[in-house]
């Protein structure tokens, strides 16, 4: 959120600081453990209608944003796959049944499609036959989150060789000590944005983490071109392709501040509904095991605070951070243009003086 909201003002003529608490290469971030699936309407059964209104107007503008970055970022919309095995069809249904409420609600949405044998085959062959029903959403879409974090990143460098920005990394800020130092400025000197997600606890006494889990594995055995989100009980899991038959396999949420490695029964458990997805992960390698806490507001919902003179804090992306940002950032924007935000009250995005 922190690049994006950089890069936008940047593009606008304004001169940046961006400081960051720790290094360029993202770590300790949500951002670079994320699977960074694009899928509004999948969520939609775990989420609120305003995130999935967010994700809808952020999939229009994630191709505009990429397409002003000069390094490559790896983006697709070729839809998402949801299969579950038999025994867990009256959980299919249910889930069905959320994403249908939304389409009423949001028709503007592609519906979900259902799928026998011969539409899975179609779609992702190697799922069959081990799956014989299934759903697709089409239009859903995903890219490589560290891509884009490393993309972002030259361009943030470029600017700084330009004298547009200056970074400052491994260079933590309290919020208030900034604050201060605005008080001393001209009422029209800079603003302060806070997009430190875990960072504003100390001022964001609501603020939680939710703990993690995900494998990245390279499997040369497995051709699947699109996320596969496998609907069970007690496993849940997404599958998401990278490039080079690289696959990000998560889905565990733990009501935990706790940042430690990830436990031998998370990674089995991940490791197992994978397999049960496609037996050619018996044979992948894992390339890493990540843990990391998702920045989340009471409700689970993200939220822009305005406080005194010009600073805005921008927090609570939870598990939707790729999702729902390029929507949060337009609205912050739109705020700094003119003071109110219309396009937040139309996707149900908190706008709060604090």
């Amino acid at each position: 959120m922190g690049r994006l909201m950089a890069l936008a003002l940047i593009e606008r003529g304004h001169r940046i600081d961006l400081y960051e608490a720790q290094g360029a290469d993202g770590q300790g971030a949500a951002a670079k453990v994320a699977a960074a699936m694009l899928a509004p309407l999948a969520e939609s059964a775990i989420t609120e209608l305003n995130v999935v209104k967010m994700g809808q107007h952020s999939l229009k503008r994630w191709p505009q944003i990429l397409g002003k970055l000069n390094q490559p970022v790896f983006f697709q919309q070729a839809g998402t796959v949801i299969v579950w095995h038999r025994s867990d069809a009256p959980e299919a249904r249910r889930f069905q049944g959320h994403m249908q409420k939304t389409h009423d609600l949001l028709p503007t949405l592609s519906p979900a499609q259902m799928l026998d044998s011969v539409g899975i085959e179609a779609l992702e062959r190697e799922l069959v036959p081990k799956f014989s029903s299934g759903l697709y959403l089409p239009h859903e879409g995903q890219l490589d989150n560290r891509e884009l974090l490393t993309a972002m990143l030259h361009e943030l460098e470029q600017a700084q060789a330009r004298g547009q920005l200056t970074l400052h990394w491994h260079s933590a800020q309290e919020l208030s000590s900034l604050e201060a130092w605005l008080h001393q400025k001209p009422k029209d000197e800079p603003w302060i944005i806070d997009c430190t997600g875990m960072g504003a606890k100390t001022h964001w006494s609501q603020l939680r983490g939710v703990r993690g889990e995900v494998l990245r594995l390279h499997a040369p055995d497995v051709h699947l071109s699109r996320p596969v989100r496998l609907i069970h009980p007690k496993y849940p899991i997404y599958i998401a392709p990278k490039e080079n038959q690289v696959f990000v396999v998560g889905a565990t949420e733990v009501e935990s501040e706790d940042r430690s490695e990830v436990s031998v029964r998370s990674s089995l458990e991940l490791m197992s509904a994978a397999y049960s997805v496609h037996p050619g992960f018996a044979e992948a390698r894992v390339l890493e095991i990540n843990t990391q806490l998702r920045p989340t507001l009471p409700d689970n919902l993200p939220q822009i605070q305005i406080g005194a003179s010009k600073v805005i804090k921008i927090n609570g992306l939870y598990r939707h951070g790729f999702l729902i940002s390029p929507a949060v950032l337009d609205c912050a924007l739109e705020w700094m243009d003119h003071q109110r935000t219309d396009l937040a009250q139309e996707l149900g995005l908190s706008v709060i003086r604090s």
